[in-house]
Order: C-alpha cells, then structure tokens, then sequence
C-alpha cells in the first residue's frame, strides 16, 4: 500500500543516500507519535535494499533504558570485528570506532537507522553525536526517528542534535495528512470521510484505527480503539497478545513460544486483527501506541504475572545472550526483588562501563530501593557505586547522600582503607556541591584514617585531592606542598593514575603563581595521562594549561592551547571540558576583540550537553558581557543564570568573573550605587586569594563608581596602573596584551580629547554600541561640539560592526583576491582599499589576511558578485 503525501519525504531520503557518494549524512526523520515515521523508513528501506546495505537499530521503552541498545542491534547485524568488541565488553571508545570502521568497510554506500531516540540512553546519544561529527568521512547515511512533541526543552536528545554539524544534517518532519488524503484512505475503506480529518487530527495511525473499527461510532482514543479489536480475538489470541505486550518494542519468536506455547493460529489472529505484525525472528505490535494500549488494561497482578513467565524464560536463555537490562526491567515489572538485586548491580555496571550514567542510576536506584536484607558490605558497594554515577550525572546532592552512606556502612565494619577512600571521594562530592568547608573537613579526615595505614594509591590521592582544593581556592604554597607528597608517593607506587592527577594540580598552581614551569608540570601530566590511557586526566591537564592562560591573561600560548585542548577533547567527546574550554575561548576572544567569535563560542559551548553547573559560567559571562556592551536588554537575564550557577559553586573562579560582569553591567546603566556594591562583595575574596585580575579588575570598579577602595599592592599592572591614574600606561599594557576594550576603557579615564576619542573608535569598531553611548555622553558633558556620529544603523546591524563596504571587501577578500584586485572590482584606489583590510582585521580581531578569510566564513558573509550590491552578514 502507498504512503500517502509522504513521497516528497522518501525522495529527500534518497537524495541524501545518493549524496553519500561524496559524503555522508543524518537524517534526522522527527513528527509526532503515529505519524508514520517507522513505516517511511521501512518503505525507503524496501526501495533502496539494492542500492545500499541497511543497519536497523532501536531505542526501547524500558524503565531503564539498555545502554547502546541500537548499537547491539547493529552488531548483531553486522557481525565480525562489532559484533566481537561488543561481546567482550570493550570500552566504549572501541566500540564507535568500531561502527566506524564498519562503516569505511566496502565500496557501496549504508544506511544506519536509529529508531525511537527519545529513548535513546546516554551512551546511544553519545554515539550519535560520533556518528554526525565524523559522518561526512564516510558513504553512510545516519536516519535518527524521534518524536518531537516529546522533547521537553531539556531533553537530551535536544543538546545532540545541536551539536551535530549544521553542513551534515538533513532535517525532515512528517506531518497530519491532509483532508484529500484522509479521505481518500475512507473511500479505500468503503466508510464515509465526514468530520474524519477533524476527528482524527490527520493522524495517519489514528485514522486507520478509525478506519478498521467495526462500530460506526467512534471511540475518540487509540486506546478505545485497540482494546475494542483486542476484545473480538479469541481467548487463545489475547493470550499471547496481553504477553507480547508486556515485552517493549518486540518479543523473540523463540520468547513467544517457551512463555506462552501458543497454537499458530492464535498469533495470526493477533496479525489479522491488525495488532501485531510478524517478522523473520519477532513478534511485535503494529505501533508502540498499540502495545501501551493493551499493556495499560492489564490488572496490576496480571502484569507481574506476565512478566514474571517472561523473565524466567529469558533469564534461563543463557546462550542467547539477553542483556542483563532487560532482564532488570523484568525483574522490576515482576515485584521479583530477589531477582533485581541479581540483575540491576550488573546492569548498572555494564552502563557504568560505556558512560551511560543516566541509565547506571537508575539500575542503582532499583538496586537500592531492594537491598534492605543485603549484607551492609554489599550495600555499601551498591552505595558506592551509585555516588559515583549520580555523580557523572550532574547530580550532586544525591551523590553526597550515598557516599555519606556508604562511609557510614564502613565505619561500622571497621574497614579503615575503605573509609579513608570514601572520605576523599565525599571532599570532592561536597565541592562540586558548593560545600567547600565539607569538602575541606572530608579531606583532612581522608589524610588522617589513610595515614595509619602503609602508604598506597588511596593515600596518593587523598595528598593530591588536598592539593586540588588548595590550588581550586588559589592556595598556591599548600596546593604545590600536597602536590609534591603526592608525586613522591605516587612516583614511588608506580601510580600514574595519581601521577598525572598531581602534576596537574602542581602545574596549575605554579601557573596561577606566574611561575612558567608549570607549563611543562601540566605537559608531562597530559604525557602520563595519555600513555596510561586515562583520557579524563589526560583532558584536565590540558584543559588547565589552556584556561590558566585565559584568567591571567596571558594570551601568548592561549589560542594554540585553547585549539589544541578543544582538538582533543572533541576526539573523545568529553561534552563537560569542550563546555569549559570554548567559554574560556569566548572570554579570550571578548578579550583580543573578535566579538563575533566569543558569540560563536559562547553559544556553541552552551549547546554542550554537560551536566556542571559551574562551567556553563565562562560562557554565560562571556555572553553577558557581550550584550551589556551591545546594549541588548537580554544581558540581564543571562547575567542572572550566570549568578544563579556562580553561586550554587561559592567558587572565586566563577563567582569573581559574575561579580566583575555585575559591576560593568551596572556601570553601564549608569547605577554607581549598584557597581559599588556589586564590585566590593567579592573584591575581599579576590585580594585574600592574592587573584591579581580579579582583585584588580574589581578595584577598578569601585573607583569608577565613586566608592572608597584601598588599592592592594598585589593587583596586576594593567590595573595597577589606571588605579594609580596613569590612563596612558595602563592603555599601553592593554594594547601590548591585544585586549581591546580594556584599552578603550583606560583611554577614556583620561582628561585629553585625543585620548578620549581614541577611545570611542576603538568602541565603536568593536561594536560597543552601549559603552560607546556613555563615552559620548562623557564627551559632550566637556563641552566637545564636534562628537563623532556612532556606526549607521546598518553597520551596526551585522555581528562585526563591519560597514557595507567592509563587508563587501571581506566577501572579496575571503575570495583570495590582492588588495589591486578588490580595488578594481570595486573601482577605488588600492590605497582605499586597504584602508578598508586595515579597519576589518583590527574590527575582527584577525592577524592576517587568512584569518579575516576565516572570520568571513563564520559570520556568513557571501562572496561579492560582479555589478551587485555585495554580500552580507
């Protein structure tokens, strides 16, 4: 039977397969539930299985879902090297690169569905996130279905397919069918199309079921009716249909016949009833609305019941394989609690063990909720673990509970190594919880119990965990004292794990003290990490030397640090640092005057699907700040969530950014009561610290408001310098490290007119729009008449601040072409033109000519065409 008003659909599928012949693709196929989205897959299946190989995989509607179920799936398929990493519960970064591989195999181009990915796990949704940032590599072509009136805004699913690359992602949306084709299906039916569409919605699932009732009157929900078809079978057929129901997505044949022994002629009543469909080695329902249906009339008892015959039978078909999450789910849907604590532990385990930690949760929280009669060592394991996951899951409060717990449990038992590990995972849980002065008590007693016992890696770490919260709160002596007992330690051990770990927090900590060899401490921490294959380690040293460079300002190395962490962490898909390191980007490029790249990177770092609080900060700071200086009323708001996740952290690293954003936003409102009081609750912090920029910076503040402020000896020079009253310095210091709007700020404390118009080119290029207007105000205030004109609403307009003709020769210029070359497609004077290069590389923050080219690509400027009216941002 034909799809109606679907062709456009299955033509736009196979334009994106034959596109695969120079590149691969997603597909990402999204509408809501019973509109079809199975059923436009499988006839594009049906019409291309010769000119591609298929891969099916899918999402089930367990209560926990399995972790990369639609990746075995695959494997299953697939066979050979997959199907092998898959059996041997490799690490997860093994099993992508073997989808990988498959997927470079042959000559013919492949289709991979994942189905149902509102379902999808956590560790299924990284994988579509390595699939679509490396399918353009391969002659695949991804189908990712998905209900989208599902997604709650902070759906998971919402932040994947963000991150997937814009140039690689065909989007297609099935929609209601129309009243000509309802109608047509009510024609095709021999039943009369009066109030159908209207009744129905147009959806094609609903309308079928309409269609296929035998009463004329409609019932008005799926629901009705299913149960009214399920109520005609005979008592043999709703046997074996109440059992199918209680199994998500499909049962086994082989399930099927050990659970319920049905006669053939039962499941084909099932079949012509129009509820379930039968393939070459399941059974299952025409539409997961079908079996929720059936599922949802069944009697509490009857359920258990059902499941319980279900789980036994998977549970004694060892050699088949059955993922132990299925086997979980069952055990839960029985009320078997001898069974759940069988299966969940493992079931969280195996989720643990390929970052699925959503999942890995809810499987320790099954497990829990049964473990009253368990030995407490055990529970304490089970405690332990789930701290660890909820952990991983952004959640913070819960995990601080279980590992409280967990060390409760061991006290008791008297296992003081145990204690004294859990003591130091508890400091580092109340850190990430806000608890610093917890943290701070948990560390000390973790020392305590550890050091009654021979030294081992728990004593290791535990010294380096100290270490880290003394650097974390700019306690640089006593950050490198730990350190340095730590590596001892560790160096003496053969404990690379802690190696790497130490070096980190000494290398950070020399840098904080602008001492230069923690460079090479945080290299060598990275070299460790990665030869031992500690991927997360090897990401924090790098990630430290890249942002450690943006909070001193120290902008020689930042780019290429910044770039080469971001490269690496993006190869292992470690969502929570590409956050940190691109907020840190946006600040230096806030800084250096590429405004139109802080926003790229603000907004691509707050698409990042990362659980902590605290890292989203640099970008919403960056943001705020951007919106502040434009002028956009939108920086409040974004400036209160940036508060809101600084707070909950109690951090200086975080909270003294907000405080010194808070300040200039008030500033620039013109409240300097508001930028007194926001500058000096965080500026005692800062000097106790000895924070330099943060002291200075919000120094710098008070003093602009009028307040009273004691200029400590330790601020760093810049602001040194314009709080001592030498503007012309403090410009020169700001010019020398390229940070552009720090340099018009200094300029405008001066009392020349030169100066101070100085200082308002340097805003109006940057954009400033806000910042700018103030300046003027200050101008006419001196009694200047001749105040230059701000940029024209429509330079204003575009990201850069370019003006039209400046944009104009960036399109030209992104083109290739010499400055002679513009000039004559522009008919000006060389000379003008590269008036114009100079102006739009200092307005882009470029160096060369190839980074503006760069700059012009990201920020969508066309290339000119000849005799036209240019292109544009």
């Amino acid at each position: 039977m034909d799809l109606l008003e679907r062709a456009s659909l299955l033509d736009e599928l196979g334009a994106a397969l034959g596109a695969t012949a120079t590149g691969g693709c997603v597909a990402l196929v999204a509408g809501e539930a019973g509109m079809g989205k199975s059923a436009l897959v499988r006839r594009f299946a049906e019409r291309h299985s010769a000119d591609a190989r298929f891969l099916l995989g899918a999402c089930d509607p367990l209560l926990t879902p399995r972790a990369l179920g639609p990746l075995h799936d695959l494997g299953r398929q697939t066979g050979g090297r997959l199907a092998a990493l898959l059996a041997a519960g490799s690490p997860r970064e093994q099993l992508f690169a073997g989808l990988l591989d498959e997927l470079d195999r042959g000559a013919g181009p492949q289709v991979v569905v994942v189905e149902d990915a509102h379902w999808a796990d956590e560790a299924t949704l990284d994988l579509l996130v390595f699939l679509g940032r490396r399918i353009e590599r391969t002659r695949a072509l991804l189908i990712v279905t998905y209900r989208d009136d599902e997604l709650a805004v902070d759906h998971p699913l919402r932040g994947v397919v963000g991150r997937l690359p814009p140039e690689a992602v065909r989007r297609l949306r099935l929609l209601p069918l129309s009243e000509a084709a309802v109608a047509e299906l009510a024609r095709r039916a021999g039943r009369p199309a009066a109030g159908l569409r209207s009744l129905t919605g147009g959806n094609p699932l609903l309308v079928t079921e309409v269609l296929a009732a035998a009463d004329a009157g409609v019932p008005l929900t799926v629901r009705d009716l299913v149960l009214a078809r399920f109520g005609g079978l005979p008592v043999d057929a709703q046997e074996v249909v109440r059992l199918v129901a209680v199994v998500p997505t499909r049962a086994e044949l082989w399930l099927v016949e050990e659970a319920a022994r049905p006669a053939p002629s039962a499941v084909e009543a099932g079949v012509s009833a129009g509820l379930l469909v039968v393939g070459s080695d399941a059974v299952g329902f025409r539409h997961e609305l079908v079996r929720q249906a059936v599922e949802g009339s069944l009697s509490a008892l009857g359920r258990r019941a059902l499941n319980r015959r279900v789980l036994e039978v998977l549970a004694g078909a060892t050699e088949r394989g059955v993922d132990v999450a299925r086997l979980a789910h069952h055990a839960r849907e029985a009320g078997d609690t001898e069974a759940v604590l069988r299966y969940a532990p493992e079931a969280a385990r195996q989720a643990a063990a390929v970052a699925a930690h959503r999942e890995a949760v809810g499987h320790y929280q099954a497990a829990l909720a049964a473990a009253g009669p368990l030995p407490e060592s055990v529970r304490a394991e089970l405690l332990e673990g789930y701290s660890v996951e909820a952990y991983l899951s952004g959640l913070s409060a819960e995990a601080v509970s279980a590992r409280r717990a967990a060390v409760d449990l061991r006290e008791a038992a008297g296992d003081r190594e145990s204690v004294g590990e859990g003591l130091r995972w508890l400091s580092r849980l109340h850190w990430w919880d806000g608890g610093r002065q917890q943290a701070e008590a948990a560390a000390a007693r973790a020392i305590a119990v550890l050091e009654t016992l021979p030294p081992g890696h728990q004593l290791a770490m535990a010294y380096s965990n100290q270490a880290q919260l003394d650097m974390l709160a700019y306690r640089q002596e006593a950050a490198m004292r730990w350190a340095g007992r730590a590596i001892e330690l560790a160096r003496r051990l053969g404990d690379q794990e802690t190696l790497t770990h130490a070096l980190t927090n000494i290398g950070s900590a020399r840098l904080n003290a602008d001492d230069e060899r923690g460079r090479a401490d945080l290299e060598q921490a990275f070299e460790v990490a990665v030869a031992a294959g500690l991927e997360d380690h090897a990401a924090r040293a790098i990630s430290n030397l890249a942002t450690t460079d943006v909070e001193r300002r120290d902008y020689r190395h930042a780019r290429s640090d910044l770039d080469r962490a971001l490269a690496f962490v993006h190869a292992h898909d470690l969502a929570g640092y590409a956050q940190h390191l691109l907020g840190n980007r946006a600040r230096m490029r806030l800084d250096q005057g590429d405004w139109a790249g802080a926003e790229q990177d603000a907004r691509a770092a707050l698409a990042e699907r990362a659980h902590s609080g605290g890292r989203a900060v640099d970008p919403l700071v960056a943001l705020a700040l951007l919106q502040a200086r434009r002028g956009d009323p939108g920086a409040a708001a974004t400036l209160q969530e940036a508060t809101e996740r600084a707070v909950a952290t109690g951090e200086l690293q975080w909270t003294g950014q907000v405080a010194a954003a808070r300040a200039e936003h008030a500033w620039l409102s013109g409240d300097a009561h508001r930028v007194a009081e926001e500058a000096a609750g965080v500026l005692e912090q800062a000097v106790q610290a000895n924070h330099a920029w943060y002291a200075g910076e919000l120094a710098m503040w008070m003093q602009l408001a009028g307040a009273p402020v004691r200029v400590p000896a330790m601020v760093a020079e810049p602001y040194r310098l314009l709080l001592a009253g030498d503007w012309r310095a403090a410009a020169d210091a700001w010019q020398e490290r390229g940070c552009l709007y720090q340099q018009a700020l200094a300029l405008a404390r001066a009392d020349q007119e030169q100066a101070l118009l100085a200082a308002l080119a340097l805003l109006d290029g940057l954009g400033a729009s806000q910042t700018a207007q103030r300046l003027r105000r200050q101008l006419r205030q001196r009694g200047n008449v001749r105040v230059p004109r701000g940029p024209t609403r429509a330079t204003a307009a575009n990201p850069a601040g370019l003006t039209g003709r400046q944009v104009e020769v960036l399109g030209l210029l992104a083109q290739g072409l010499s400055n002679a070359e513009i000039a004559g497609r522009l008919s000006v004077s060389a000379k003008t033109v590269e008036h114009h290069v100079s102006a739009l590389l200092a307005k882009l923050g470029a160096g060369s000519r190839r980074e503006a080219a760069a700059a012009a690509r990201r920020l969508g400027v066309a290339p000119a065409k000849d005799g036209g009216a240019g292109p544009v941002i």
